[in-house]
């Protein structure tokens, strides 16, 4: 794994870590709850954020784990092998890679700091300008009005999305990734796989990435011809699950967290270099730094993809002009 080495062979010095919870009322009886940590010695900090979704499964979070000492980043990805991070078990089996990338972000970002190098340089790769789309279920049109060269990655709602509104959509030319979301079984999110829907999407987007579109039935048939766009995300938690897919992905979405460990995580991507699959960035409602670490990954490895790694300031607030635009710059600073 050439591209670990460049970080397992990190100088690390704990002195200890602290916790820092974030929260944002999002919708009426929901807030989002992220946990920062925020790892220090030698002078500096580190922070990786957990995004766990469900806001109990904050609680209880271990605030005096054996990370102190001088070591390796390996080394303590080490320590935390076969560790249970939370008090109780949570209700997402997903958050415990969650957490565990909490604190392999944080030890990253502090072994970087202290060797006063950015995450492209210790990998040998070039930080490039991050292409990113904007993630809405809301007004595209209001978006563009806002600013006319944003690109766009919606989730396609059968119930909700008339030939008419495909049509508005399509018309733009501005739509680059659809996520079907076939695979978030038992969530708020989740959508019906329905045949002549996705054929009616794979026809009026003929150019846009299909992700996590179901791959069985009548659902399977409806794609065809969509075999090079098809991308998937969420059931993706490492290399071993892309290879378990039925067809050969063309597209992957990267998300970090789901993947827990960063040896995963560049096993994965190096995995997609050498097999030419494309990839582009996710992210998951970040509240502080992880937003800025999915960036930093996008520059480094998939720059030029759709990547879904807009600034937060899209999550606050209603189509407005004067926020960033694309690209945003490469990730040159020091840290992850």
């Amino acid at each position: 794994m050439a591209l670990y080495d460049s970080f397992a062979g990190l100088a690390l010095e704990v002195d200890g870590y602290e916790l820092e919870r974030s929260s944002v009322d999002v919708s009426t009886g929901f807030t989002r709850i992220t946990t920062t940590v925020v790892m220090h010695g030698g002078g500096e900090q580190g922070r990786g954020e957990d995004v766990t979704y469900t806001g109990e499964d904050h609680d209880g979070f271990p605030a005096e784990l054996p990370l102190a000492g001088a070591l390796t980043f390996g080394e303590l990805s080490g320590r935390l092998e076969g560790r249970d991070l939370f008090a109780a078990a949570p209700r997402m089996g997903a958050a415990r890679d969650y957490r565990r990338w909490a604190f392999e972000s944080a030890a990253l970002d502090l072994a970087l700091r202290q060797a006063g190098t950015s995450f492209a340089q210790a990998a040998a790769r070039e930080a490039r300008p991050v292409r990113f789309v904007v993630s809405t279920r809301g007004d595209v049109e209001g978006w563009m009005a806002a600013d006319p060269e944003l690109e766009f990655k919606l989730d396609p709602e059968p119930d909700t999305w008339d030939a008419g509104h495909i049509e508005r959509l399509a018309a733009t030319g501005r739509v680059r990734v659809l996520d079907l979301k076939a695979y978030y079984t038992g969530t708020v999110v989740e959508t019906t796989p329905e045949p002549e829907f996705y054929r009616a999407i794979v026809a009026a987007f003929p150019d846009a990435v299909i992700e996590d579109a179901w791959l069985a039935g009548d659902a399977r048939s409806a794609l065809a011809g969509a075999e090079e766009r098809l991308s998937f995300d969420a059931p993706i938690h490492s290399l071993a699950d892309v290879d378990a897919l039925s067809v050969r992905p063309r597209w992957l979405n990267i998300k970090p967290s789901r993947f827990g460990t960063l040896a995963r995580l560049l096993e994965c991507i190096e995995a997609c270099e050498a097999r030419g699959v494309r990839m582009y960035g996710g992210g998951q409602f970040e509240l502080g730094v992880g937003r800025r670490q999915i960036q930093t990954l996008a520059s480094t490895f998939y720059a030029g993809g759709p990547n879904d790694t807009a600034p937060g300031d899209y999550n606050q607030g209603d189509p407005r002009p004067g926020l960033p635009s694309s690209p945003l710059p490469a990730a040159t600073h020091i840290g992850f």
